[in-house]
């Protein structure tokens, strides 16, 4: 025999008069128990009655009519994983003659802090399932939100099937990237952690934002309620929530598709397709120039999560950043970041002019400076260790070598922590330098990618993570650097990689004594860091970002000449022996390393 359970008298009642069958039917299918409510009177679903009939409620004997709007009742659903300033926005709407529906924890949460509430279920008649997996998936809910108030047959379909609208939703979603990225997690956890309900909730609202105000961050509680209060009637408030809802869920959406494609596909750094998530950070005074707009936004792809870098650092300091600030700074932090030892980088239009490494900070800082003072000057320093007092007090009072007199300006000083000591006398030099804290750049071997915008779409390359532990020094030469020399030319190598191509590197322990860049010509490039290094540059190593196509009378040549006593460069022309020979002539080493470092 059928078991029948009656959630109400009304219900009961109905269950013995002339639509007996019909509502016997309907309360097999939904058998729900009877849940008591010291809530207000609920809109009742159609599953407790026959279509287009009202059913008087027990408390009151009053009718309930289906349609909200004509109830004169103002309805909000709110189902929350964050629930950050919840009260606030549950007592804002209580005062303002909202009914609540709400669900599982917010439902909770709300009484806890005095709002009457709702349950999803309660509107439903149907339990939340599949470990709540099921809740709001219902036409008693979904029917409420995508109404649309100003078509006829959509309120006549809601009245006969005693649904009601909703006004108002606010949601947020599981927090998926937030458990991905906490450190190990199974897959069946990730999956469990997707949000199904919470998006179709905000894509429904958000479409039918004209009747319905969709908010998924908190920080826009206050313009709700202030919006509600004043009873406003402003299309592009409501466009703007449904915006920043759509935005949301793409977002949302974008962090489950990276990760279901590394969990699948470990070995490929390149997806068919994917998507980047930009949050805004700040507008800026201007792009490049005066005349272009700009913005700065941050990258949320789940590989960048802890991976340092200049988005990511903390201004203590000076005025705000510009957008070429952010090139430069980033210049500069990502080479110093490449050393082990304690060094000093000095960066000027994205280019490296000045590097140095020592055991005492502030002999390396002296001798970046010295590199090229006249680039230096206006520039940004970079430091891989802590600033402490005794080096902020050197980088405030450091004169010009060019003059021994002015004291050298810097835009950005950049290191990834200062002293307490430190920071104050640094800030100390200028009301407008900044001086930003960064997190050290994580190796990005095999899961980041580097992304470059062309005219109608985008490069994307792994980054040059290569350093000269992972390269083969090659002698082919008929005379060996010794140790001092490899060293040298190690250096060099680290340096050349973040100078713009075409590049050239002269150094000298550890330190680099001058570089050419962005010359179309190779050649040329040579010469201009020669006249920087100037007689130091005997002795010293030279390294070249890409192989050298002409030897003889050429770039090799000239460099022998010069005295350096070891090259290094990736070898891989249709002329290389006429480098080794060449070479050969003037007792210079000359070692391939098989890998180029192109920056264009």
């Amino acid at each position: 025999m059928p078991l029948y359970l009656f959630s109400s008298p009304a219900a009961a009642k109905l269950a013995t008069g002339p639509h007996a069958s019909l509502h016997r039917r309907r309360q097999f299918l939904f058998r729900v128990p009877h849940r008591p409510s010291r809530r207000a009177p609920l809109l009742t679903s159609a599953a407790e009655r026959p279509a287009g009939r009202t059913m008087a409620t027990a408390d009151t004997g009053a009718s309930t009519v289906t349609d909200s709007r004509l109830r004169g009742v103002k309805q909000a659903l709110i189902s929350l994983s964050d629930k950050t300033d919840l009260a606030n926005l549950g007592n804002g709407l209580q005062r303002l003659g909202f009914s609540i529906i709400s669900t599982g924890g917010t439902a909770s949460s709300l009484e806890a802090s005095g709002v009457n509430v709702t349950k999803v279920e309660e509107i439903t008649q149907f339990p939340e399932m599949l470990d709540g997996r099921v809740k709001t998936l219902h036409p008693s809910i979904h029917g409420g939100i995508l109404a649309r108030r100003d078509q006829e047959h959509h309120l006549k379909a809601l009245k006969e099937h005693g649904i009601g609208t909703f006004d108002v939703v606010v949601v947020n979603l599981y927090p998926f990237y937030d458990k991905v990225t906490s450190g190990a997690i199974s897959f069946e956890d990730g999956i469990e952690n997707i949000d199904i309900g919470g998006p179709t909730l905000i894509r429904a609202a958000a479409k039918n934002h004209k009747d319905v105000l969709v908010v998924v961050d908190h920080k826009d509680y206050p313009a709700l309620l202030e919006y509600l209060e004043g009873k406003q009637d402003d299309p592009d408030f409501r466009r703007t929530l449904a915006w920043k809802a759509f935005q949301h869920v793409a977002s949302y959406d974008s962090a489950i598709s990276e990760w279901l494609w590394k969990q699948s596909n470990k070995a490929d750094s390149f997806p068919p397709s994917f998507t980047v998530p930009l949050t805004m950070k700040s507008t800026l005074r201007y792009g490049e120039n005066p005349h272009q707009k700009a913005a700065f936004y941050g990258d949320r792809s789940l590989s960048l999560v802890n991976a340092g870098g200049i988005a990511t650092a903390i201004q203590h300091h000076g005025k705000e950043m510009s957008y070429n600030n952010y090139l430069d700074a980033d210049a500069a932090w990502n080479c110093v970041s490449e050393f082990e030892s304690p060094t000093c980088v000095v960066v000027k239009h994205t280019n490296p002019c000045g590097v140095a490494s020592r055991h005492d900070i502030l002999e390396a800082y002296r001798l970046a400076v010295r590199a090229d003072p006249v680039s230096a000057f206006g520039g940004i320093v970079a430091f891989n260790t802590t600033v402490d007092e005794d080096l902020a007090r050197e980088i405030r009072e450091f004169r010009r070598p060019t003059d021994g007199e002015t004291r050298m300006f810097y835009e950005i000083v950049v290191a990834p922590g200062y002293t307490a000591e430190g920071l104050e006398v640094l800030k100390g030099k200028s009301k407008t330098l900044r001086i930003l804290e960064a997190k050290r750049r994580r190796s990005g071997k095999g899961t980041l990618l580097s992304l470059r915008q062309v005219g109608g779409g985008w490069l994307a390359q792994e980054p040059d993570d290569v350093t000269p532990e992972d390269v083969a020094f090659t002698n082919v030469s008929e005379r060996a650097p010794d140790a001092r020399e490899l060293s040298d030319a190690k250096f060099a190598c680290l340096c050349v990689k973040h100078v713009k191509s075409n590049a050239i590197v002269i150094a000298k322990n550890s330190c680099m004594l001058g570089m050419g860049s962005g010359q179309p010509n190779r050649l040329e490039s040579l010469r201009i860091a020669f006249r920087k290094a100037g007689e130091e540059a005997k002795g010293a190593a030279l390294a070249s970002d890409a192989f050298f196509p002409f030897a003889w009378n050429d770039a090799v040549e000239e460099a022998c000449q010069r005295g350096v006593a070891v090259i290094a460069e990736p070898g891989g022309s249709i002329r290389d022996q006429d480098a080794v020979e060449c070479c050969n002539k003037y007792g210079v080493a000359l070692v391939f390393t098989g890998v180029r470092h192109f920056r264009h």
